[in-house]
């Protein structure tokens, strides 16, 4: 019986440092959420109607539709080279990668859709984060 009761005690104390490792492991095995930093911020004046208005050293892309604001990443999914802008979508130069006017895939090498960033209009101000 003190055989049974010592195998018992040994297996709760390896099973109670089990959970206690895994739990210590969890927090590294989650991703980590970044907190989002405001990118810039306009005039809502200064954003043109079924346009967009880009800011090239931010590399970000700020559209009004009839449903609103968005704004678009002008990185391109592919290899990171910066996409212009155009009347019909958005074109990469490097390596010839379309976007429609939502930024979704029209033509590769580029398999993602340009990453969309966070708006608020605070006020008569437009703030993008990401």
């Amino acid at each position: 019986m003190a055989d049974v009761r010592q195998s018992r005690r040994r297996f709760l104390v390896a099973l109670t440092a089990g959970i206690a490792a895994l739990a210590g492991l969890g927090r590294f095995l989650r991703p980590r959420k970044v907190p989002q930093r405001e990118i810039l911020s306009a005039p809502l004046a200064d954003i043109p109607a079924d346009s967009a208005l880009v800011f090239r050293e931010e590399r970000v892309a700020v559209v009004r539709s009839e449903s609103g604001y968005y704004a678009l990443s002008l990185v391109c999914t592919h290899l990171g080279c910066t996409v212009s802008v155009g009347a019909s979508g958005l074109f990469c130069p490097c390596h010839g990668s379309v976007f429609d006017r939502e930024g979704r895939v029209v033509k590769g090498p580029a398999t993602r859709p340009l990453p969309r960033l966070t708006v608020a209009v605070r006020g008569d101000r437009l703030v993008v984060s990401g």
